[in-house]
């Protein structure tokens, strides 16, 4: 299923159904009052989370979603029926926008989580209800309310603890590959990781946490070079960076710590807030640097990322490791953990140890 994380969408609630004036006529009834029903509701359009789903590409292809009219009334005090409401499934995390106004409509971050995109109209009234002590024949009735009509945005933002970042060809598809569940498409080209991939690292019983590897970034990502610069609001929802670098470059002329530096800035340039979450080093490859030289190696890399003066980058924690054959994997999935434990509001750390609880049992 071809992924699709962004996708615009016209929705068009049911107008309401008239009202009517009728008047009770039956046999030796020849006077009877007012019996108009009122009419029913419009259809209104619902945007449901579902879990289930992982893309947009539904909305890719059909961009128009229109509600049923409500019936209008009838005699005999019968009212219309109300229209069926429509109901859009769209992935957990999906952002829903007002396209013309920006405003944000909805946030759906939780399962089954619901929120009404487009109001259907109300029914009008029948003439049983003006009828009083002084207007025994009313001969008034309402039409139904418009239904609301709206031009959407929608954007898919993953949900996950850990997003993984860095140049194409890092090493992110083998490291997610190598600690979770996941199984992403890995070679040794540019560009292997076309779409997001998300994995649970599970590091004991009832903790786990989702890791998210997107599309490599080159330089000049946030204005629109490469493919990783159309992702990087998969990891706006992300607690912790994991910045993956590789140590031993097949190019011998590549500067390892400059395009790091690169990478920090097209961050900056994407969005501030992004680049100032938490962020740790992660230098892969560790196996192709002979032991001997691997302090050395490591501690060269990060004198030279971190820079001086007022460029200087703050350098929170640093794990080499080896995504190919897992070394020091363990240690940073654990540390990694161990943060999150710090971070993570109570509610969700307890439905975590439910959700690993049902695992267990399923």
């Amino acid at each position: 299923m071809k992924f699709i994380d962004e996708a615009y969408i016209e929705v068009t609630a049911g107008n309401g159904g008239n009202g009517i004036v009728s008047f009770r006529r039956e046999k030796f009834i020849p006077k009877g009052g007012p019996d108009g029903g009122d009419g029913g509701r419009g259809g209104s359009i619902w945007a449901v989370a579902d879990r289930n789903i992982n893309t947009l590409v539904d909305y890719r292809y059909q961009r128009k979603f229109v509600a049923k009219n409500g019936e209008r009334g009838r005699g005999s005090d019968q009212y219309g029926a109300a229209a069926e409401d429509i109901r859009l499934r769209v992935p957990v995390g999906t952002q829903i926008r007002d396209e013309d106004s920006g405003e944000l409509i909805a946030d759906l971050t939780q399962h089954d989580q619901t929120a009404l995109l487009a109001r259907g109209g109300e029914g009008g009234l029948g003439n049983i209800h003006f009828k009083s002590s002084t207007n025994r024949t009313p001969r008034q009735a309402t039409p139904g309310g418009e239904g609301e009509h709206r031009r959407l945005h929608l954007e898919l933002k993953v949900l996950a603890d850990v997003g993984l970042l860095g140049l194409p060809n890092a090493g992110k598809s083998t490291f997610i590959a190598a600690v979770s569940n996941a199984r992403p498409k890995i070679a040794d080209y540019p560009f292997t990781t076309l779409h997001p991939n998300l994995g649970v690292v599970r590091v004991g019983a009832g903790k786990s946490f989702v890791v998210a590897d997107i599309p490599g970034l080159i330089e000049g990502a946030a204005e629109g070079a490469g493919l990783g610069h159309q992702f990087l609001r998969h990891l706006q929802r992300t607690r912790l960076l994991l910045h993956l670098v590789d140590v031993a470059p097949f190019d011998p002329d590549a500067d390892a710590a400059r395009d790091a530096r690169a990478i920090v800035r097209e961050l900056r340039r994407y969005d501030a807030a992004l680049a100032a979450k938490p962020r740790w080093l992660v230098l892969n490859k560790i196996d192709m640097v002979p032991a001997a030289e691997r302090d050395a190696r490591v501690a060269e890399f990060v004198k030279r990322y971190r820079g001086r003066g007022r460029n200087a980058l703050p350098v929170e924690r640093v794990f080499a490791i080896s995504a190919l054959t897992r070394e020091g994997c363990e240690p940073l999935c654990l540390a990694v953990n161990e943060y999150l434990e710090t971070v993570r509001p109570e509610n969700v750390r307890e439905a975590d140890v439910r959700f690993d609880r049902e695992v267990a049992r399923g």
